[in-house]
Protein backbone atom coordinates (compact mmCIF):
# COMPACT_ATOMS: atom_id res chain seq x y z
CA UNK A 1 0.00 0.00 0.00
CA UNK A 2 1.05 3.76 -0.54
CA UNK A 3 2.80 5.46 2.21
CA UNK A 4 1.28 9.09 0.78
CA UNK A 5 -0.42 10.81 3.52
CA UNK A 6 -3.90 11.82 2.14
CA UNK A 7 -3.88 15.69 2.41
CA UNK A 8 -6.09 17.09 4.55
CA UNK A 9 -9.01 19.72 2.68
CA UNK A 10 -8.83 23.08 2.93
CA UNK A 11 -12.37 23.04 3.71
CA UNK A 12 -14.98 20.46 4.44
CA UNK A 13 -16.08 18.73 0.90
CA UNK A 14 -19.95 18.66 0.14
CA UNK A 15 -21.43 15.28 -0.54
CA UNK A 16 -21.20 16.23 -4.48
CA UNK A 17 -17.11 16.49 -3.91
CA UNK A 18 -17.23 13.40 -2.18
CA UNK A 19 -19.01 11.49 -4.68
CA UNK A 20 -16.65 13.56 -7.32
CA UNK A 21 -13.49 12.39 -5.60
CA UNK A 22 -15.25 8.35 -5.00
CA UNK A 23 -16.01 8.63 -8.93
CA UNK A 24 -12.27 9.55 -9.82
CA UNK A 25 -10.85 6.85 -7.16
CA UNK A 26 -12.94 3.94 -9.07
CA UNK A 27 -12.02 5.35 -12.67
CA UNK A 28 -8.49 5.53 -11.80
CA UNK A 29 -8.26 2.27 -9.45
CA UNK A 30 -9.85 0.25 -13.10
CA UNK A 31 -7.16 2.07 -15.31
CA UNK A 32 -4.12 1.06 -14.08
CA UNK A 33 -5.61 -2.29 -13.32
CA UNK A 34 -6.14 -2.45 -17.34
CA UNK A 35 -3.12 -1.05 -18.09
CA UNK A 36 -1.05 -3.52 -15.67
CA UNK A 37 -3.33 -6.56 -17.37
CA UNK A 38 -2.12 -5.54 -20.48
CA UNK A 39 1.01 -5.39 -19.76
CA UNK A 40 1.38 -8.94 -18.33
CA UNK A 41 -0.78 -10.35 -21.06
CA UNK A 42 2.29 -9.37 -22.78
CA UNK A 43 4.64 -11.27 -20.68
CA UNK A 44 2.19 -14.27 -21.33
CA UNK A 45 0.88 -14.37 -18.11
CA UNK A 46 -2.76 -13.39 -18.55
CA UNK A 47 -3.83 -16.86 -18.87
CA UNK A 48 -6.27 -17.34 -22.41
CA UNK A 49 -7.18 -13.92 -24.10
CA UNK A 50 -8.33 -10.60 -22.52
CA UNK A 51 -10.54 -7.84 -23.18
CA UNK A 52 -10.00 -4.40 -21.64
CA UNK A 53 -11.97 -1.47 -20.84
CA UNK A 54 -9.44 0.95 -21.74
CA UNK A 55 -11.66 4.39 -22.70
CA UNK A 56 -15.08 2.69 -21.19
CA UNK A 57 -14.19 3.41 -17.44
CA UNK A 58 -16.72 5.79 -16.11
CA UNK A 59 -19.43 3.47 -16.93
CA UNK A 60 -18.31 0.96 -14.35
CA UNK A 61 -17.34 3.76 -12.28
CA UNK A 62 -20.81 5.71 -12.38
CA UNK A 63 -23.61 2.55 -11.90
CA UNK A 64 -20.88 0.91 -9.12
CA UNK A 65 -21.16 4.38 -7.13
CA UNK A 66 -24.86 4.45 -7.58
CA UNK A 67 -25.64 0.07 -6.52
CA UNK A 68 -26.65 -1.11 -3.34
CA UNK A 69 -24.42 -3.47 -1.85
CA UNK A 70 -26.44 -5.72 -2.09
CA UNK A 71 -27.88 -5.17 -5.51
CA UNK A 72 -26.71 -7.63 -8.48
CA UNK A 73 -24.13 -7.33 -11.28
CA UNK A 74 -24.05 -8.78 -14.69
CA UNK A 75 -21.39 -8.02 -17.44
CA UNK A 76 -19.93 -9.61 -20.21
CA UNK A 77 -16.46 -11.22 -21.00
CA UNK A 78 -15.35 -7.43 -20.72
CA UNK A 79 -15.67 -7.51 -17.01
CA UNK A 80 -12.67 -6.44 -15.02
CA UNK A 81 -13.83 -3.09 -14.24
CA UNK A 82 -17.35 -4.32 -13.42
CA UNK A 83 -16.22 -6.22 -11.34
CA UNK A 84 -13.75 -4.23 -9.61
CA UNK A 85 -16.60 -1.45 -9.16
CA UNK A 86 -18.54 -3.46 -7.09
CA UNK A 87 -15.58 -4.11 -4.64
CA UNK A 88 -14.21 -7.03 -5.10
CA UNK A 89 -10.48 -7.82 -4.02
CA UNK A 90 -7.96 -6.47 -6.81
CA UNK A 91 -5.94 -9.32 -5.48
CA UNK A 92 -8.66 -11.82 -6.32
CA UNK A 93 -8.93 -10.36 -9.67
CA UNK A 94 -5.57 -10.15 -10.87
CA UNK A 95 -5.20 -13.80 -9.38
CA UNK A 96 -7.72 -15.06 -11.42
CA UNK A 97 -6.59 -13.38 -14.50
CA UNK A 98 -3.10 -15.17 -13.86
CA UNK A 99 -4.98 -18.75 -13.62
CA UNK A 100 -3.70 -18.75 -9.47
CA UNK A 101 -5.14 -20.54 -6.98
CA UNK A 102 -5.59 -17.48 -5.07
CA UNK A 103 -8.41 -15.70 -7.87
CA UNK A 104 -11.63 -15.10 -7.70
CA UNK A 105 -12.83 -18.28 -8.87
CA UNK A 106 -9.88 -20.57 -7.81
CA UNK A 107 -7.50 -19.54 -11.30
CA UNK A 108 -10.48 -21.77 -13.09
CA UNK A 109 -12.36 -19.31 -14.90
CA UNK A 110 -9.73 -16.67 -15.74
CA UNK A 111 -10.01 -13.17 -17.63
CA UNK A 112 -13.75 -14.25 -19.12
CA UNK A 113 -15.30 -15.49 -16.57
CA UNK A 114 -14.71 -13.02 -13.11
CA UNK A 115 -17.50 -13.90 -10.20
CA UNK A 116 -17.54 -12.95 -6.75
CA UNK A 117 -21.00 -13.70 -5.43
CA UNK A 118 -20.19 -12.03 -2.24
CA UNK A 119 -19.40 -8.35 -3.99
CA UNK A 120 -23.05 -8.73 -5.86
CA UNK A 121 -20.97 -9.82 -8.97
CA UNK A 122 -22.87 -12.79 -10.75
CA UNK A 123 -20.72 -13.03 -13.55
CA UNK A 124 -18.99 -12.24 -16.65
CA UNK A 125 -20.86 -13.92 -19.84
CA UNK A 126 -18.88 -15.26 -22.89
CA UNK A 127 -21.81 -15.75 -24.55
CA UNK A 128 -23.24 -12.80 -26.21
CA UNK A 129 -26.86 -11.70 -24.68
CA UNK A 130 -26.94 -14.92 -22.33
CA UNK A 131 -26.81 -12.74 -19.26
CA UNK A 132 -29.87 -10.82 -19.87
CA UNK A 133 -32.52 -13.32 -19.15
CA UNK A 134 -30.39 -14.81 -16.10
CA UNK A 135 -30.47 -10.77 -14.66
CA UNK A 136 -33.98 -11.46 -15.39
CA UNK A 137 -34.07 -14.14 -13.16
CA UNK A 138 -32.13 -12.44 -10.37
CA UNK A 139 -34.81 -9.69 -10.53
CA UNK A 140 -37.40 -11.57 -10.26
CA UNK A 141 -36.06 -13.62 -7.53
CA UNK A 142 -35.73 -10.17 -6.00
CA UNK A 143 -38.97 -9.02 -6.58
CA UNK A 144 -40.77 -12.12 -5.34
CA UNK A 145 -38.44 -11.66 -1.98
CA UNK A 146 -39.47 -8.35 -1.59
CA UNK A 147 -35.90 -7.82 -0.91
CA UNK A 148 -35.82 -4.04 -2.45
CA UNK A 149 -32.97 -5.55 -4.31
CA UNK A 150 -31.92 -4.88 -8.39
CA UNK A 151 -29.90 -6.39 -10.74
CA UNK A 152 -27.66 -3.73 -13.43
CA UNK A 153 -26.88 -6.16 -16.70
CA UNK A 154 -24.15 -4.52 -19.18
CA UNK A 155 -23.38 -5.78 -22.23
CA UNK A 156 -21.87 -4.26 -25.72
CA UNK A 157 -24.02 -3.02 -28.38
CA UNK A 158 -23.79 -6.39 -30.55
CA UNK A 159 -25.73 -7.90 -27.82
CA UNK A 160 -28.94 -5.61 -29.75
CA UNK A 161 -29.14 -8.01 -32.36
CA UNK A 162 -29.67 -10.64 -30.92
CA UNK A 163 -32.40 -13.00 -29.46
CA UNK A 164 -31.89 -12.75 -26.21
CA UNK A 165 -32.31 -9.31 -25.77
CA UNK A 166 -35.23 -8.26 -27.00
CA UNK A 167 -36.47 -11.62 -24.84
CA UNK A 168 -35.39 -10.21 -22.03
CA UNK A 169 -36.39 -6.61 -22.45
CA UNK A 170 -40.18 -7.77 -23.41
CA UNK A 171 -40.30 -10.54 -20.02
CA UNK A 172 -38.58 -7.40 -17.38
CA UNK A 173 -41.43 -4.84 -19.01
CA UNK A 174 -44.35 -7.85 -18.49
CA UNK A 175 -43.39 -8.43 -15.12
CA UNK A 176 -42.31 -5.23 -14.17
CA UNK A 177 -38.46 -6.78 -13.15
CA UNK A 178 -36.44 -4.71 -11.15
CA UNK A 179 -34.14 -4.77 -13.35
CA UNK A 180 -31.73 -1.97 -15.64
CA UNK A 181 -30.06 -2.94 -18.84
CA UNK A 182 -27.18 -0.91 -19.75
CA UNK A 183 -26.02 -1.30 -23.48
CA UNK A 184 -22.42 -0.01 -23.14
CA UNK A 185 -22.04 0.72 -26.84
CA UNK A 186 -18.19 1.64 -27.85
CA UNK A 187 -19.58 1.79 -31.80
CA UNK A 188 -18.12 -1.66 -32.97
CA UNK A 189 -19.52 -5.34 -32.46
CA UNK A 190 -15.95 -7.16 -32.22
CA UNK A 191 -14.40 -6.08 -35.85
CA UNK A 192 -17.96 -4.53 -37.62
CA UNK A 193 -19.62 -1.28 -36.45
CA UNK A 194 -22.87 -1.59 -35.52
CA UNK A 195 -24.00 1.01 -37.44
CA UNK A 196 -23.33 -1.23 -40.93
CA UNK A 197 -25.45 -3.70 -39.68
CA UNK A 198 -28.05 -2.22 -37.72
CA UNK A 199 -31.29 -0.10 -38.72
CA UNK A 200 -31.66 2.13 -36.67
CA UNK A 201 -29.04 5.01 -34.87
CA UNK A 202 -28.76 3.86 -31.89
CA UNK A 203 -29.48 0.22 -31.48
CA UNK A 204 -30.48 0.10 -28.22
CA UNK A 205 -32.49 3.35 -27.37
CA UNK A 206 -34.28 3.51 -30.38
CA UNK A 207 -35.65 0.11 -29.99
CA UNK A 208 -36.63 0.95 -26.65
CA UNK A 209 -39.96 2.42 -27.24
CA UNK A 210 -40.72 -1.42 -28.79
CA UNK A 211 -41.17 -2.50 -25.38
CA UNK A 212 -42.85 0.18 -23.61
CA UNK A 213 -39.42 1.60 -22.08
CA UNK A 214 -37.86 5.15 -22.14
CA UNK A 215 -35.09 6.23 -24.63
CA UNK A 216 -32.38 6.94 -22.52
CA UNK A 217 -29.21 7.86 -24.34
CA UNK A 218 -25.88 8.71 -21.92
CA UNK A 219 -22.54 9.98 -22.15
CA UNK A 220 -20.60 6.97 -21.59
CA UNK A 221 -17.11 8.77 -21.10
CA UNK A 222 -18.82 10.95 -18.42
CA UNK A 223 -18.79 9.59 -14.65
CA UNK A 224 -21.27 12.05 -13.34
CA UNK A 225 -23.39 11.96 -15.98
CA UNK A 226 -23.41 8.31 -16.00
CA UNK A 227 -24.00 8.16 -12.06
CA UNK A 228 -27.23 10.25 -12.48
CA UNK A 229 -28.76 8.52 -14.93
CA UNK A 230 -27.68 5.40 -12.79
CA UNK A 231 -29.11 6.61 -9.81
CA UNK A 232 -32.15 7.72 -11.25
CA UNK A 233 -32.84 4.44 -13.21
CA UNK A 234 -31.71 2.03 -9.96
CA UNK A 235 -34.36 4.03 -7.68
CA UNK A 236 -37.06 3.71 -10.23
CA UNK A 237 -36.25 -0.06 -10.23
CA UNK A 238 -36.11 -0.13 -6.15
CA UNK A 239 -39.37 1.24 -6.14
CA UNK A 240 -41.40 -1.40 -8.16
CA UNK A 241 -40.87 1.28 -11.19
CA UNK A 242 -39.93 -1.35 -13.40
CA UNK A 243 -37.23 -1.71 -15.60
CA UNK A 244 -35.14 0.45 -17.92
CA UNK A 245 -32.82 0.60 -20.92
CA UNK A 246 -29.76 2.85 -20.68
CA UNK A 247 -27.51 3.14 -23.94
CA UNK A 248 -23.94 4.41 -22.81
CA UNK A 249 -21.88 6.25 -25.58
CA UNK A 250 -18.36 5.22 -25.30
CA UNK A 251 -14.83 4.07 -27.10
CA UNK A 252 -12.27 1.27 -26.34
CA UNK A 253 -8.74 2.75 -26.78
CA UNK A 254 -7.85 -0.39 -28.24
CA UNK A 255 -9.04 -3.46 -30.24
CA UNK A 256 -11.39 -6.02 -29.10
CA UNK A 257 -9.37 -7.84 -27.41
CA UNK A 258 -5.76 -8.56 -27.36
CA UNK A 259 -5.59 -10.56 -30.28
CA UNK A 260 -6.72 -7.42 -32.51
CA UNK A 261 -4.83 -4.58 -33.20
CA UNK A 262 -8.36 -2.66 -34.35
CA UNK A 263 -6.64 -0.91 -37.14
CA UNK A 264 -10.00 -1.65 -39.00
CA UNK A 265 -11.26 1.97 -36.91
CA UNK A 266 -10.91 5.33 -38.84
CA UNK A 267 -7.97 7.40 -37.40
CA UNK A 268 -9.92 10.72 -36.71
CA UNK A 269 -12.23 9.06 -35.61
CA UNK A 270 -10.08 7.23 -32.69
CA UNK A 271 -8.42 10.59 -32.16
CA UNK A 272 -11.66 12.26 -31.18
CA UNK A 273 -12.21 9.54 -28.72
CA UNK A 274 -8.91 9.32 -27.23
CA UNK A 275 -8.97 13.20 -27.09
CA UNK A 276 -12.42 12.55 -24.91
CA UNK A 277 -10.50 9.84 -22.50
CA UNK A 278 -12.84 10.18 -19.29
CA UNK A 279 -9.63 9.69 -16.79
CA UNK A 280 -8.23 12.64 -17.68
CA UNK A 281 -10.77 15.05 -18.63
CA UNK A 282 -12.41 14.26 -15.30
CA UNK A 283 -9.78 15.03 -13.29
CA UNK A 284 -9.31 18.22 -15.61
CA UNK A 285 -13.33 18.87 -14.63
CA UNK A 286 -12.34 17.90 -10.76
CA UNK A 287 -9.46 20.43 -10.86
CA UNK A 288 -11.72 23.57 -12.73
CA UNK A 289 -13.81 22.52 -9.87
CA UNK A 290 -11.37 23.63 -7.10
CA UNK A 291 -10.43 20.25 -6.02
CA UNK A 292 -6.80 20.20 -4.84
CA UNK A 293 -4.00 18.42 -6.85
CA UNK A 294 -2.87 17.28 -4.25
CA UNK A 295 -5.75 15.11 -3.78
CA UNK A 296 -5.81 13.35 -6.67
CA UNK A 297 -2.09 12.62 -7.20
CA UNK A 298 -2.67 10.70 -3.40
CA UNK A 299 -5.46 9.24 -5.16
CA UNK A 300 -3.62 8.27 -8.30
CA UNK A 301 -0.25 6.96 -6.59
CA UNK A 302 -2.25 4.97 -3.90
CA UNK A 303 -4.63 3.32 -7.20
CA UNK A 304 -1.21 2.04 -8.38
CA UNK A 305 0.47 1.42 -5.20
CA UNK A 306 -2.73 -1.35 -5.00
CA UNK A 307 -2.02 -2.47 -8.78
CA UNK A 308 1.47 -3.33 -7.52
CA UNK A 309 0.75 -4.91 -4.71
CA UNK A 310 -2.00 -7.11 -6.40
CA UNK A 311 0.55 -7.99 -9.28
CA UNK A 312 3.03 -9.29 -6.51
CA UNK A 313 0.84 -11.44 -4.53
CA UNK A 314 -0.91 -12.78 -7.71
CA UNK A 315 2.64 -13.54 -9.24
CA UNK A 316 3.92 -15.17 -5.89
CA UNK A 317 0.23 -17.60 -5.58
CA UNK A 318 0.75 -20.95 -6.73
CA UNK A 319 -1.58 -22.84 -9.58
CA UNK A 320 -4.68 -24.53 -8.91
CA UNK A 321 -4.22 -28.52 -7.67
CA UNK A 322 -5.27 -30.66 -10.34
CA UNK A 323 -8.52 -31.69 -8.16
CA UNK A 324 -9.95 -28.40 -8.60
CA UNK A 325 -10.86 -29.22 -11.63
CA UNK A 326 -13.71 -31.65 -10.19
CA UNK A 327 -15.26 -29.14 -8.06
CA UNK A 328 -17.98 -26.65 -8.83
CA UNK A 329 -18.96 -28.76 -11.71
CA UNK A 330 -22.49 -29.58 -11.11
CA UNK A 331 -25.22 -28.59 -7.91
CA UNK A 332 -23.39 -30.70 -5.35
CA UNK A 333 -20.46 -29.36 -6.10
CA UNK A 334 -18.55 -32.84 -7.63
CA UNK A 335 -19.71 -35.23 -10.19
CA UNK A 336 -19.35 -38.34 -8.67
CA UNK A 337 -22.87 -38.72 -8.52
CA UNK A 338 -22.32 -39.57 -12.20
CA UNK A 339 -20.86 -42.46 -11.68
Amino acid sequence: MSTTQIPEPTRELSAQEQRQLDLYRQVVRIRRFEERAYRLFMEGLVKGTSHLSLGMEAIAAGFGEAMRADDYTFCTYRGHAHTLARGTPMEGVMGELLGRASGVCGGKGGSMHLTSVEHGAMGSYAIIGAHLPIANGAAWSAQVRGSGQVAVCFFGDGTTNIGAFHEALNLAKVWNLPVVFVCENNLYMEYTAIGDVTAVEHPAADRASAYGLESIIVDGNDPDAVYEVAATAIERARSGGGPSLIEAKTYRHGGHSRADPGTYRPDDEVARWLARDPVVTYRQRLLDGGVQPALLEEIEDRAQADVDAATEVARAAPPPQLQAAYTNVWADGGSSWRK
